[in-house]
Protein backbone atom coordinates (compact mmCIF):
# COMPACT_ATOMS: atom_id res chain seq x y z
CA UNK A 1 0.00 0.00 0.00
CA UNK A 2 2.87 2.38 0.82
CA UNK A 3 4.34 1.85 -2.62
CA UNK A 4 1.06 2.78 -4.30
CA UNK A 5 0.65 5.80 -2.03
CA UNK A 6 4.17 6.97 -2.84
CA UNK A 7 3.55 6.48 -6.53
CA UNK A 8 0.32 8.49 -6.29
CA UNK A 9 2.11 11.31 -4.48
CA UNK A 10 4.85 11.36 -7.12
CA UNK A 11 2.37 11.46 -10.00
CA UNK A 12 0.33 14.19 -8.31
CA UNK A 13 3.47 16.24 -7.70
CA UNK A 14 4.51 15.80 -11.31
CA UNK A 15 1.12 16.97 -12.58
CA UNK A 16 1.09 19.95 -10.26
CA UNK A 17 4.60 20.90 -11.29
CA UNK A 18 3.63 20.72 -14.98
CA UNK A 19 0.66 23.03 -14.35
CA UNK A 20 2.76 25.43 -12.28
CA UNK A 21 5.35 25.49 -15.05
CA UNK A 22 2.72 26.73 -17.49
CA UNK A 23 2.58 30.51 -17.62
CA UNK A 24 -0.86 31.97 -18.39
CA UNK A 25 -0.23 34.89 -20.72
CA UNK A 26 -3.87 35.58 -21.54
CA UNK A 27 -7.19 34.66 -19.98
CA UNK A 28 -10.74 35.73 -20.75
CA UNK A 29 -14.34 34.59 -20.77
CA UNK A 30 -15.83 35.05 -24.23
CA UNK A 31 -19.48 34.74 -25.21
CA UNK A 32 -18.96 31.01 -25.82
CA UNK A 33 -16.17 29.70 -23.62
CA UNK A 34 -13.17 30.27 -21.37
CA UNK A 35 -10.07 31.16 -23.34
CA UNK A 36 -6.55 30.66 -22.04
CA UNK A 37 -3.22 31.15 -23.71
CA UNK A 38 -0.48 29.31 -21.85
CA UNK A 39 3.26 29.07 -22.38
CA UNK A 40 5.35 26.12 -21.27
CA UNK A 41 8.93 26.58 -22.30
CA UNK A 42 8.95 27.13 -26.06
CA UNK A 43 5.34 26.00 -26.49
CA UNK A 44 2.40 28.42 -26.60
CA UNK A 45 -1.10 26.92 -26.58
CA UNK A 46 -4.69 28.07 -26.84
CA UNK A 47 -7.07 26.20 -24.53
CA UNK A 48 -10.83 26.33 -24.06
CA UNK A 49 -11.17 24.47 -20.75
CA UNK A 50 -9.82 26.31 -17.73
CA UNK A 51 -10.69 23.50 -15.30
CA UNK A 52 -8.61 20.71 -16.80
CA UNK A 53 -6.32 22.58 -19.21
CA UNK A 54 -5.69 19.25 -20.89
CA UNK A 55 -7.20 19.97 -24.29
CA UNK A 56 -5.28 22.40 -26.48
CA UNK A 57 -7.06 23.82 -29.50
CA UNK A 58 -3.94 25.21 -31.10
CA UNK A 59 -0.24 25.32 -30.26
CA UNK A 60 2.89 26.79 -31.75
CA UNK A 61 6.61 26.75 -31.07
CA UNK A 62 7.55 30.31 -30.15
CA UNK A 63 11.04 29.96 -31.63
CA UNK A 64 9.79 28.26 -34.82
CA UNK A 65 6.15 29.19 -35.54
CA UNK A 66 6.26 27.53 -38.94
CA UNK A 67 6.79 24.05 -37.50
CA UNK A 68 3.51 22.24 -36.85
CA UNK A 69 2.85 20.85 -33.36
CA UNK A 70 -0.24 18.66 -33.73
CA UNK A 71 -0.55 15.45 -35.71
CA UNK A 72 -4.01 16.36 -36.97
CA UNK A 73 -2.77 19.53 -38.65
CA UNK A 74 -0.09 17.49 -40.36
CA UNK A 75 -2.62 14.85 -41.42
CA UNK A 76 -4.85 17.53 -42.94
CA UNK A 77 -2.24 18.12 -45.63
CA UNK A 78 -2.96 14.65 -46.99
CA UNK A 79 -5.56 16.67 -48.93
CA UNK A 80 -2.75 17.81 -51.21
CA UNK A 81 -2.32 14.23 -52.40
CA UNK A 82 -5.72 14.60 -54.07
CA UNK A 83 -5.80 18.25 -55.12
CA UNK A 84 -3.18 20.49 -56.66
CA UNK A 85 -2.71 24.24 -56.22
CA UNK A 86 -5.99 25.13 -54.45
CA UNK A 87 -7.41 28.53 -55.39
CA UNK A 88 -10.33 28.95 -52.98
CA UNK A 89 -9.99 27.54 -49.47
CA UNK A 90 -12.60 27.56 -46.71
CA UNK A 91 -11.66 26.80 -43.09
CA UNK A 92 -14.45 26.46 -40.53
CA UNK A 93 -12.94 26.89 -37.07
CA UNK A 94 -9.91 29.15 -36.74
CA UNK A 95 -8.11 28.16 -33.54
CA UNK A 96 -4.75 29.89 -33.65
CA UNK A 97 -4.81 30.14 -37.45
CA UNK A 98 -2.09 27.54 -37.97
CA UNK A 99 -3.72 25.87 -40.98
CA UNK A 100 -4.53 29.18 -42.63
CA UNK A 101 -0.98 30.49 -42.16
CA UNK A 102 0.62 27.40 -43.65
CA UNK A 103 -1.72 27.24 -46.64
CA UNK A 104 -1.06 30.92 -47.30
CA UNK A 105 2.69 30.34 -47.25
CA UNK A 106 2.37 27.36 -49.59
CA UNK A 107 -0.10 29.06 -51.95
CA UNK A 108 0.22 32.86 -51.61
CA UNK A 109 -2.28 33.56 -54.40
CA UNK A 110 -5.01 31.34 -52.91
CA UNK A 111 -8.04 33.01 -51.37
CA UNK A 112 -8.50 31.66 -47.84
CA UNK A 113 -11.70 32.33 -45.94
CA UNK A 114 -11.63 31.52 -42.21
CA UNK A 115 -14.99 31.27 -40.44
CA UNK A 116 -15.03 31.42 -36.65
CA UNK A 117 -18.08 31.90 -34.43
CA UNK A 118 -16.15 33.46 -31.54
CA UNK A 119 -14.63 36.92 -32.16
CA UNK A 120 -12.40 36.46 -29.11
CA UNK A 121 -10.70 33.49 -30.78
CA UNK A 122 -9.87 35.62 -33.82
CA UNK A 123 -8.36 38.33 -31.62
CA UNK A 124 -6.28 35.77 -29.71
CA UNK A 125 -5.05 34.29 -32.99
CA UNK A 126 -3.94 37.74 -34.11
CA UNK A 127 -2.33 38.73 -30.82
CA UNK A 128 -0.63 35.48 -29.78
CA UNK A 129 -0.34 33.11 -32.76
CA UNK A 130 0.89 35.29 -35.63
CA UNK A 131 -2.34 34.79 -37.58
CA UNK A 132 -1.77 36.26 -41.05
CA UNK A 133 -4.46 38.40 -42.68
CA UNK A 134 -4.13 39.87 -46.16
CA UNK A 135 -6.39 40.81 -49.04
CA UNK A 136 -6.51 37.09 -49.82
CA UNK A 137 -6.72 35.78 -46.25
CA UNK A 138 -9.78 36.82 -44.26
CA UNK A 139 -11.49 35.92 -40.99
CA UNK A 140 -15.25 36.22 -40.62
CA UNK A 141 -17.20 36.06 -37.36
CA UNK A 142 -20.07 33.72 -38.15
CA UNK A 143 -21.50 30.32 -37.37
CA UNK A 144 -20.06 27.89 -39.91
CA UNK A 145 -23.42 26.53 -40.97
CA UNK A 146 -24.91 29.96 -41.56
CA UNK A 147 -21.87 30.84 -43.66
CA UNK A 148 -22.32 27.71 -45.78
CA UNK A 149 -26.02 28.39 -46.32
CA UNK A 150 -25.28 31.93 -47.51
CA UNK A 151 -22.35 30.78 -49.65
CA UNK A 152 -24.67 28.31 -51.38
CA UNK A 153 -27.19 31.05 -52.11
CA UNK A 154 -24.38 33.14 -53.61
CA UNK A 155 -23.21 30.14 -55.69
CA UNK A 156 -19.75 30.24 -54.12
CA UNK A 157 -17.44 27.29 -54.72
CA UNK A 158 -14.41 26.14 -52.76
CA UNK A 159 -11.88 23.56 -53.89
CA UNK A 160 -10.60 22.84 -50.37
CA UNK A 161 -12.97 22.87 -47.41
CA UNK A 162 -11.46 22.17 -43.99
CA UNK A 163 -13.84 21.40 -41.11
CA UNK A 164 -12.04 22.10 -37.84
CA UNK A 165 -14.70 23.50 -35.52
CA UNK A 166 -14.68 22.42 -31.88
CA UNK A 167 -16.51 23.80 -28.87
CA UNK A 168 -14.06 22.47 -26.29
CA UNK A 169 -15.76 19.10 -25.96
CA UNK A 170 -16.38 17.94 -29.51
CA UNK A 171 -17.62 19.02 -32.91
CA UNK A 172 -20.80 21.12 -32.57
CA UNK A 173 -23.79 18.88 -33.31
CA UNK A 174 -25.24 21.05 -36.08
CA UNK A 175 -21.92 20.74 -37.96
CA UNK A 176 -22.07 16.96 -37.90
CA UNK A 177 -25.31 16.06 -39.67
CA UNK A 178 -26.39 14.77 -43.06
CA UNK A 179 -28.11 18.07 -43.82
CA UNK A 180 -24.97 20.06 -43.07
CA UNK A 181 -22.77 17.80 -45.19
CA UNK A 182 -25.23 18.18 -48.07
CA UNK A 183 -24.86 21.94 -47.70
CA UNK A 184 -21.07 21.52 -47.70
CA UNK A 185 -21.30 19.40 -50.84
CA UNK A 186 -23.28 22.12 -52.59
CA UNK A 187 -20.37 24.59 -52.28
CA UNK A 188 -17.61 22.10 -53.10
CA UNK A 189 -16.05 22.77 -56.50
CA UNK A 190 -15.68 20.00 -59.05
CA UNK A 191 -12.44 18.19 -58.26
CA UNK A 192 -12.38 19.68 -54.76
CA UNK A 193 -11.88 17.97 -51.41
CA UNK A 194 -13.40 18.14 -47.93
CA UNK A 195 -10.99 17.52 -45.04
CA UNK A 196 -12.67 17.01 -41.66
CA UNK A 197 -10.82 16.80 -38.36
CA UNK A 198 -12.42 14.28 -36.02
CA UNK A 199 -11.47 11.39 -33.74
CA UNK A 200 -10.94 7.65 -34.05
CA UNK A 201 -11.92 7.07 -30.43
CA UNK A 202 -15.30 8.80 -30.28
CA UNK A 203 -18.50 6.83 -29.63
CA UNK A 204 -19.81 8.74 -32.63
CA UNK A 205 -17.15 7.21 -34.89
CA UNK A 206 -19.48 4.81 -36.66
CA UNK A 207 -22.29 7.37 -36.93
CA UNK A 208 -19.93 9.99 -38.36
CA UNK A 209 -18.59 7.50 -40.89
CA UNK A 210 -22.08 6.45 -41.94
CA UNK A 211 -23.14 10.08 -42.28
CA UNK A 212 -20.18 11.09 -44.43
CA UNK A 213 -20.71 8.01 -46.61
CA UNK A 214 -24.43 8.79 -47.00
CA UNK A 215 -23.58 12.18 -48.50
CA UNK A 216 -20.20 11.79 -50.19
CA UNK A 217 -19.96 8.07 -50.90
CA UNK A 218 -16.57 6.42 -50.38
CA UNK A 219 -14.09 8.49 -48.44
CA UNK A 220 -10.57 8.20 -47.03
CA UNK A 221 -9.59 7.87 -43.37
CA UNK A 222 -6.17 9.27 -42.50
CA UNK A 223 -4.84 8.35 -39.08
CA UNK A 224 -1.61 8.95 -37.19
CA UNK A 225 -1.01 5.43 -35.91
CA UNK A 226 -2.36 1.92 -35.69
CA UNK A 227 -4.26 2.29 -32.45
CA UNK A 228 -7.83 3.53 -32.36
CA UNK A 229 -7.20 6.38 -29.97
CA UNK A 230 -6.22 9.38 -32.03
CA UNK A 231 -7.33 12.07 -34.42
CA UNK A 232 -8.44 11.07 -37.84
CA UNK A 233 -8.87 13.18 -40.93
CA UNK A 234 -11.74 12.30 -43.24
CA UNK A 235 -11.11 13.16 -46.89
CA UNK A 236 -14.40 13.25 -48.80
CA UNK A 237 -15.96 14.62 -51.95
CA UNK A 238 -13.24 13.63 -54.40
CA UNK A 239 -14.30 12.60 -57.89
CA UNK A 240 -11.69 9.97 -58.67
CA UNK A 241 -9.62 7.74 -56.44
CA UNK A 242 -5.93 8.39 -57.18
CA UNK A 243 -3.75 5.47 -58.18
CA UNK A 244 -0.74 4.46 -56.11
CA UNK A 245 1.47 5.87 -58.85
CA UNK A 246 -0.31 9.22 -58.77
CA UNK A 247 0.02 9.41 -54.99
CA UNK A 248 3.72 8.53 -55.22
CA UNK A 249 4.23 11.33 -57.76
CA UNK A 250 2.45 13.82 -55.53
CA UNK A 251 4.53 12.70 -52.52
CA UNK A 252 7.73 13.38 -54.47
CA UNK A 253 6.51 16.88 -55.35
CA UNK A 254 5.32 17.70 -51.85
CA UNK A 255 8.21 16.40 -49.74
CA UNK A 256 10.43 19.51 -50.15
CA UNK A 257 7.45 21.87 -49.77
CA UNK A 258 6.16 20.34 -46.53
CA UNK A 259 9.42 19.33 -44.83
CA UNK A 260 10.02 22.81 -43.28
CA UNK A 261 6.71 22.41 -41.44
CA UNK A 262 7.73 19.00 -40.05
CA UNK A 263 5.14 17.24 -42.23
CA UNK A 264 6.27 13.79 -43.36
CA UNK A 265 3.92 13.47 -46.29
CA UNK A 266 5.41 10.13 -47.36
CA UNK A 267 4.55 8.58 -43.98
CA UNK A 268 1.12 10.19 -44.06
CA UNK A 269 0.42 8.75 -47.50
CA UNK A 270 0.84 5.29 -46.00
CA UNK A 271 -1.82 6.03 -43.35
CA UNK A 272 -4.63 6.59 -45.86
CA UNK A 273 -7.41 3.98 -45.80
CA UNK A 274 -10.11 3.95 -48.49
CA UNK A 275 -13.61 2.94 -47.41
CA UNK A 276 -14.06 1.22 -50.78
CA UNK A 277 -11.69 -1.44 -49.40
CA UNK A 278 -14.06 -2.19 -46.54
CA UNK A 279 -16.35 -0.14 -44.32
CA UNK A 280 -15.50 -0.35 -40.62
CA UNK A 281 -19.01 0.38 -39.38
CA UNK A 282 -22.16 -1.78 -39.36
CA UNK A 283 -24.50 -1.42 -42.33
CA UNK A 284 -27.42 -0.53 -40.05
CA UNK A 285 -25.60 2.36 -38.35
CA UNK A 286 -27.91 5.35 -37.97
CA UNK A 287 -26.98 8.46 -39.91
CA UNK A 288 -26.73 11.69 -37.91
CA UNK A 289 -29.38 14.22 -38.87
CA UNK A 290 -30.70 17.51 -37.57
CA UNK A 291 -33.35 15.46 -35.78
CA UNK A 292 -31.00 12.68 -34.63
CA UNK A 293 -27.67 13.83 -33.25
CA UNK A 294 -27.33 12.18 -29.84
CA UNK A 295 -24.90 14.10 -27.66
CA UNK A 296 -25.10 11.35 -25.02
CA UNK A 297 -22.95 9.17 -27.27
CA UNK A 298 -20.01 11.48 -26.80
CA UNK A 299 -17.40 9.57 -24.82
CA UNK A 300 -13.87 9.49 -26.11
Amino acid sequence: MLKFKSLFVCITALLLSSYSAANVVHKERSLYRNLLVEETGDLRCLKFDEKTRQSSQSCMYISDPKKLVFNYTKLAFSSLLLIDNPKNVLIIGLGGGTLSNMIHELYPSAHIENVEIDPAVIKVARDYFNFIETDNVTAKVQDGRIFIKRAALKKQQFDWIILDAFNGDYIPEHLLTKEFFEEIKSVLAVGGIVAANTFSSSKLYEHESATYHAVFGDFINVTANNNNNSNRIILAGYSNIPTEQQIAQRVTQLVPLLAPYDVDIEAISQRMFFTKDGKDWPSDTKVLTDQYSPANLLNF
